[in-house]
C-alpha cells in the first residue's frame, strides 16, 4: 500500500525516468553498434565523420599504448583534447567489453542523466511538474526554423521519410545551424556527461539557496572538487562552470563565501588540466564578435541569425525572465553570460566550436520557454488556444530533425580485415604509420597511430598540420635515402603503408621496395606496408 500511494502521487516521474532511460538507449544504439557474427563495426550515417576521430582515440586506449596520452591523428606532442571519456571506453573494451557496450552504455546513461538533471532543475527554479516536463521536451525537439528549409521542396506527409537535416550551418550554407538537434549529441558523446556534470553542481547550489540553508565550507569544497574533475572530460565545459558560478558570485551575496570556495577548489585543481590540454596551442581567445556571421557583421544581421536559429525561443526566453521568480531570473542572467561569450569571442582555431556555449545556455533558456508557455496557458481561455500552436512551432523542427536521424543507415567496417589483424599482432602498440590514406585507417582501427591523419581534425585542436604536411609529402615522393631516414628518425615513424589511391607515390614504389623490408602486402587491394625502423645505409 505504501510503494501505492508513492507510485501514485509521483507516476509521471516514473513514466518520465523509464521513457527518458528508453529514449537514451534507443539514441545511442540506433546510431553505433557492432555485428558480431561478420565482426563489423556499424557506424551510424550522421556520425561517420566525427567516429574518424573518436574510433581512433579509443582504440588507442583499448589496443594500443597511448601513455602519456597523444592525439593518434597527431603523435608526438601532447594530447590537446578532453580524452578522458573516450580514455574510459577504451579501457572498457580492454578489460573484455565489446566495443559497442563499452561506448553506447555510458553514452546512454550521460545522456539519460542530463535529461533527468535538466527535469529536476526545472522544478528547483519553477516548482512545477508541467515546466519540469516542457523543458525536457523542448530540449529533446529544438525550436529553431529549420522547418522553413523543409518546405521549400517538401511536404508534411513527407517528414516520416526524410534522411537529411534540412538545414546544417554553416556547412551546407544555410542560416539554420547543425548543432541545435540531437546530432551533436551522438557525435560528441561526453558533450551530455559535461552538461550534466555542471547542471547537477548548479542543481545542488540552487537548492540550497531556495531552502534558504547557508552551504557549508565543507560542501562548497566538495562541489568544487566535483568541478575540477570536468577538465580531461570536457575542457570548454569546465571553463563554462567556471564562468557560471562567477557570475552568481556577483548575483547571490549571501553565499558569496561558498561560491569563492567552489570556484578556488576547482580553479586550483582544474587549471592545471586545461593548461594541459591547451599546452601548445599559438591561437588562444580571439575577439571575434558575430558568431557565424561574424564575415558579414552588423546588427541586422545577428538578430536575423538568432531569430531563425532560436525560433520562438528568442521571444519566449526574454517573457519567462520577465514572468520569473528572482532565484529564476539571476540563473539566467549567469548563464546568458555564455552567450554573450560565443558571440564575441573565438576560443579556438574554428568558431563554428563556440556551440557549446549557446547549447549550455539554451538547456537553461528552454526552461524559461516552458515556464512563458505555461503563464500563457494559466492566463486566460485566448492562451489555453494559443499554446497548443506554441508547442508545434517550439518543436517542428525537432521533429523533423528526429526522423531524419532515425532513418539514418550504417556504414559497416569490417574489424577483423586481414590489414587490421596484421597491425595488431605485428607492430607494437605505440606504433606510428606513415600512408596516404587517414579516414578509418586500419592502423587508427588496430589502436595505432597516424603520423598526420585526417587534417580537420588535428588543425580544429590547435595542431600545426600544414607544418607536418610538408613533411610527409617530403618523405612519401622522396627519391634520398639519406634524407628520408633522417625526417624518419626524427619523427619516430616506425611504418610505411600504401595502396593504390596515389599515382605519383605508385609511380616511387621501386624506391621504398628497395630500400625498406616490405612486410605485408595484400595484393587483392593493393596494400602494402614497409617496416621504416632499419633505414639501408
Amino acid at each position: 500500500m505504501k510503494y501505492f500511494k508513492i507510485f501514485k502521487k509521483n507516476w509521471p516521474e516514473i513514466v518520465f525516468i523509464i521513457l527518458a532511460l528508453g529514449f537514451s538507449w534507443w539514441l545511442m544504439r540506433n546510431n553505433f553498434g557492432y555485428d558480431r557474427k561478420v565482426s563489423q563495426i556499424l557506424v551510424g550515417s550522421k556520425i561517420w565523420s566525427d567516429f574518424s576521430s573518436h574510433l581512433p582515440l579509443i582504440r588507442s586506449f583499448s589496443w594500443g599504448n597511448n601513455f602519456p596520452p597523444e592525439y593518434p591523428l597527431f603523435p608526438g606532442e601532447p594530447i590537446r583534447y578532453h580524452f578522458l571519456f573516450y580514455a574510459m571506453v577504451g579501457i572498457f573494451e580492454r578489460l573484455g567489453i565489446p566495443i559497442d557496450l563499452a561506448l553506447n552504455v555510458p553514452s546512454a546513461f550521460a545522456f539519460f542523466f542530463l535529461l533527468i538533471v535538466i527535469y529536476f532543475l526545472a522544478k528547483i527554479l519553477f516548482d512545477n511538474r508541467s515546466v519540469a516536463m516542457l523543458s525536457v521536451v523542448f530540449f529533446l525537439f529544438n525550436g529553431s526554423f529549420s522547418f522553413l528549409e523543409f518546405f521549400k521542396h517538401n511536404s508534411v506527409f513527407q517528414i516520416p521519410s526524410v534522411a537529411n537535416y534540412p538545414s546544417f550551418g554553416p556547412y551546407d550554407g544555410k542560416t539554420v545551424s547543425a548543432f541545435w538537434n540531437l546530432n551533436i549529441f551522438i557525435n560528441q558523446r561526453h558533450l551530455a556527461l559535461a552538461f550534466a556534470w555542471i547542471l547537477v553542481i548548479v542543481s545542488i547550489f540552487l537548492s540550497q539557496i531556495r531552502k534558504k540553508k547557508q552551504i557549508t565550507d565543507r560542501k562548497a569544497l566538495i562541489l568544487g572538487l566535483s568541478l575540477a574533475g570536468l577538465p580531461l572530460f570536457h575542457s570548454a565545459v569546465f571553463a563554462m562552470g567556471l564562468m557560471v558560478l562567477t557570475m552568481m558570485f556577483f548575483f547571490f551575496q549571501k553565499y558569496r563565501r561558498a561560491t569563492f570556495l567552489i570556484l578556488l577548489s576547482a580553479f586550483i585543481l582544474g587549471f592545471p588540466q586545461l593548461l594541459f590540454i591547451r599546452s601548445g596551442l599559438k591561437s588562444g581567445i580571439v575577439f571575434n564578435p558575430g558568431y557565424l556571421v561574424a564575415n558579414n557583421l552588423s546588427l541586422p544581421n545577428i538578430i536575423h541569425y538568432w531569430i531563425f536559429n532560436l525560433g520562438l525561443a528568442f521571444f519566449l526566453i526574454p517573457l519567462g525572465f520577465l514572468l520569473a521568480n528572482s532565484l529564476a531570473k539571476k540563473t539566467l542572467l549567469a548563464f546568458f553570460s555564455l552567450f554573450i561569450l560565443g558571440n564575441i569571442f573565438k576560443f579556438s582555431p574554428e568558431m563554428a566550436a563556440n556551440h557549446k556555449f549557446f547549447n549550455l545556455f539554451l538547456i537553461v533558456g528552454n526552461i524559461f520557454v516552458a515556464f512563458a508557455v505555461y503563464k500563457i496557458w494559466r492566463s486566460h481561455l485566448l492562451g489555453k488556444l494559443a499554446v497548443p500552436f506554441f508547442i508545434l512551432f517550439l518543436t517542428f523542427s525537432g521533429i523533423i530533425d528526429f526522423f531524419a536521424l532515425k532513418n539514418s543507415f550504417f556504414y559497416k567496417i569490417n574489424d577483423k580485415s586481414p590489414e587490421i589483424l596484421w597491425i595488431r599482432e605485428n607492430t607494437t602498440p605505440n606504433a606510428v604509420f606513415l600512408t596516404q590514406d587517414t579516414l578509418y585507417h586500419p592502423a587508427l582501427l588496430a589502436g595505432r597511430k597516424l603520423f598526420l591523419g585526417w587534417p580537420y581534425f588535428s588543425w580544429s585542436f590547435g595542431y600545426d598540420i600544414d607544418k607536418r604536411a610538408k613533411i610527409q609529402e617530403k618523405i612519401l615522393t622522396s627519391t634520398n635515402i639519406q634524407e628520408t631516414c633522417s625526417l624518419l628518425r626524427q619523427h619516430k615513424i616506425d611504418y610505411l603503408s600504401l595502396s593504390n589511391t596515389r599515382e605519383d607515390l605508385t609511380n616511387n614504389l621501386k624506391f621504398w621496395e628497395n630500400n625498406f623490408p616490405t612486410v605485408y602486402q595484400n595484393k587483392e587491394n593493393g596494400f602494402i606496408i614497409f617496416y621504416l625502423g632499419k633505414c639501408k645505409i
